[in-house]
């Protein structure tokens, strides 16, 4: 039972999986995302008539006691924050490209205004150094979100994105997805006939989570059939099987075929760089659909019901071993002794068709309670851009640390540092600048046109527009100035980068000082 700590947003991804599993950032085998991505994750099902005419009361989270038992049934001891209407809808544009999802929800398409970017940038200024992911302080709750119409990008934006915190949203913002109408069947369960005529001979990775291998499961691939076959099998052997508790993750269902109608992208996590520049590579995505029987974890739950645990920025160190390894199970009785004296994790059960936001830097753990079936989405924009820099810093720290022995005997030995922390953590610094100026030259045709909200068109994506753009700039200027600051960076050949850094940051900085006025 994988744990995780990167922050995302779940929505772009697909996992099929038993239930009482964990959750996200461990099991990440294939492809390593810096932690400080966001998340979002999205439960589909098909809500009872009585669901849906009378919504369960918002009282949806606690702080609890660690447990070993994920069916221990929660009751929420505070009053979540109420959700002001927002006075304007603000949500960015998501990058557009032929395996995108459309947006949805309050005012599809919307840029932000003026007000809110001089809000969001006057709240990074008074951080003043410190990490956004660290400088509020922890809730007690969950906040439970209930209508789509009277909660707009600007709620989101100010309520929970910059002070980074998670919420859950209700089944009614994804009641319209393609996955829960035609993935689950009446009664709430996969719906293996569909899956099978429409993806069956689909190759999908199945990580095996009865094995531990360090703190993730290992992985193979077999055809979409062969993995439901097992599935049906594993069921009706009272959820046993010789071959363990297989889990369906990373099934890269957006980029292998057409995900027409299978979801649409929240208006909310419609500012995604991460997949923004994959999406302009086109070579990969962070857009991932996990499935799998009880006993596996994850989610975006199509169906199914989720429990989840999230451990503030900051305390998942007292889980470390001696080693300095997080534990691959947050319950288990061999964790740490520092762990109880901490305070206990948030508790919240995802119930099918909704979603959950997990900010940058909570450690989370999740259990699938059902046969479930989820879609994940990995997010990275400027409201954690810093996170993500420090978390690159970090890794190379880390990398320069195990190798330091060999620092004055291997040839160029800062540069296998580079290579080998690209191989752990899918980036480095090389790539890191190159992700900055895609999304900055992405942004520049904005703010140069003056185009309004809407009015954006060829690869910065319609519904982009000024503000946002600008924000967008400032916050990449800011972490590039650092970057190019940076010792290790400065050790790199960038003679063949176009734009060289320092001539970027220069025109970054004079973009930012005259859209002051805009």
């Amino acid at each position: 039972m994988p744990t995780a700590s990167t922050p995302e947003v779940v929505l772009g991804s697909i996992s099929f999986s038993p239930p009482r599993l964990k959750c996200w950032a461990v099991c990440q085998s294939r492809d390593p995302v810096p932690p400080p991505a966001l998340r979002v994750v999205a439960a589909l099902g098909t809500p009872s008539p009585s669901a849906t005419s009378s919504p369960r009361q918002p009282l949806r989270s606690q702080q609890t006691p660690l447990s070993s038992d994920p069916q221990k049934p929660l009751h929420s001891l505070a009053e979540p924050r109420p959700v002001s209407p927002a006075t304007a809808p603000l949500p960015s544009a998501p990058p557009q490209s032929l395996k995108a999802p459309a947006l949805h929800g309050r005012g599809a398409w919307p840029g932000m205004d003026r007000e809110t970017r001089i809000f969001a940038e006057s709240h990074f200024r008074g951080l003043r150094g410190r990490l956004p992911c660290r400088a509020f302080p922890t809730p007690d709750h969950v906040d439970f979100i209930e209508k789509p119409d009277s909660f707009s990008y600007t709620d989101f934006f100010k309520g929970y994105l910059l002070p980074n915190v998670p919420c859950v949203f209700s089944n009614a913002f994804t009641e319209g997805w393609g996955s829960r109408r035609h993935w689950v069947t009446p009664s709430g369960k996969p719906d293996f006939d569909y899956l099978l005529r429409n993806y069956g001979n689909v190759v999908v990775p199945v990580a095996n989570c009865g094995v531990q291998e360090y703190n993730s499961n290992p992985k193979e691939y077999m055809p979409l059939r062969d993995y439901i076959s097992y599935w049906k099998e594993f069921i009706q052997q009272d959820y046993s099987s010789p071959r363990g508790c297989l889990y369906l993750k990373d099934w890269h269902l957006c980029r292998d075929s057409s995900a027409e109608g299978v979801f649409t992208l929240p208006v909310y996590f419609s500012s995604d760089w991460l997949n923004e520049y994959w999406d302009y590579l086109d070579v990969d995505d962070y857009r991932f659909i996990y499935m799998g029987p009880t006993g596996t974890c994850w989610s975006v739950n199509i169906c199914g019901r989720k429990k989840w645990l999230f451990f503030p920025p900051g305390q998942e160190e007292a889980l470390r071993d001696c080693h300095g390894s997080l534990p691959y199970d947050v319950t288990a009785p061999t964790v740490p002794d520092s762990c109880q004296h901490c305070s206990p994790p948030l508790e919240v059960m995802q119930e099918a068709g909704e979603m959950v936001f997990v900010p940058s830097g909570w450690h989370h753990q999740v259990h699938n309670l059902e046969d479930t079936i989820s879609i994940n989405h990995n997010w990275v924009n400027g409201c954690n851009l810093a996170n993500m820099w420090h978390f690159l810093q970090q890794e190379l720290q880390a990398v320069q640390q195990e190798v330091s022995e060999w620092r004055d005997t291997m040839p160029d030995w800062h540069h296998h540092c580079q290579v080998i922390m690209k191989s752990c953590s899918g980036i480095n610094f090389k790539e890191f600048y190159h992700f900055l100026k895609v999304i900055a030259e992405r942004r520049l045709p904005l703010l140069a046109k003056e185009t309004g909200p809407g009015e954006g068109e060829g690869n910065e994506g319609p519904g982009l527009g000024p503000q946002q753009a600008a924000f967008d700039i400032g916050r990449i200027a800011e972490v590039l100035a650092s970057l190019v600051a940076h010792p290790d960076f400065q050790r790199l050949d960038t003679g063949v980068f176009s734009p060289q850094p320092e001539d970027l940051l220069q025109q970054l900085e004079e973009i930012v000082a005259a859209a002051a006025s805009l």
